[in-house]
């Protein structure tokens, strides 16, 4: 107990209160997480600059029947890249690096081996700020 008490001791911190004209901007209630997020944790560069979902679903769909071993006339908005597509997890990884080279961006590998389906994938680089 007194090693707990001594650690908490030195790790405590001073707090100050921010006068309100200080404050940053307020959402009003009913305004959507995402909006808030977008407002006080983006740079002003990086708001606003997500890309429109449909235009994502557009380039992504287009990736996935410009990929060799997928039949054009299987690809939908809802479809799994192995169940309906037929694709292995190798094929998987090239979709997804033509996606990266598509966006501009590097997708994370732990986010990339959640990527299955052309609405996942639209879904994450609908999201991502660095998408182009």
């Amino acid at each position: 107990m007194a090693a707990k008490n001594a650690l908490l001791k030195y790790f405590r911190l001073s707090v100050q209160t921010v006068p309100p004209r200080l404050r940053g901007p307020r959402v009003a209630i009913g305004g959507s997480f995402s909006q808030l997020i977008r407002q006080r944790f983006f740079s002003e560069e990086a708001r606003g600059s997500f890309l429109d979902k449909s235009e994502v679903a557009d380039r992504v769909i287009n990736v996935v029947k410009n990929f060799q071993k997928v039949d054009p006339s299987k690809v939908n908005p809802n479809a799994h890249f192995q169940n309906d597509l037929g694709l292995d997890s190798l094929d998987t990884v090239e979709v997804v690096m033509a996606l990266e080279e598509e966006f501009g961006f590097e997708i994370p590998d732990n986010e990339a081996d959640k990527i299955n389906s052309i609405n996942l994938a639209v879904d994450f680089i609908a999201s991502h700020p660095q998408a182009k």
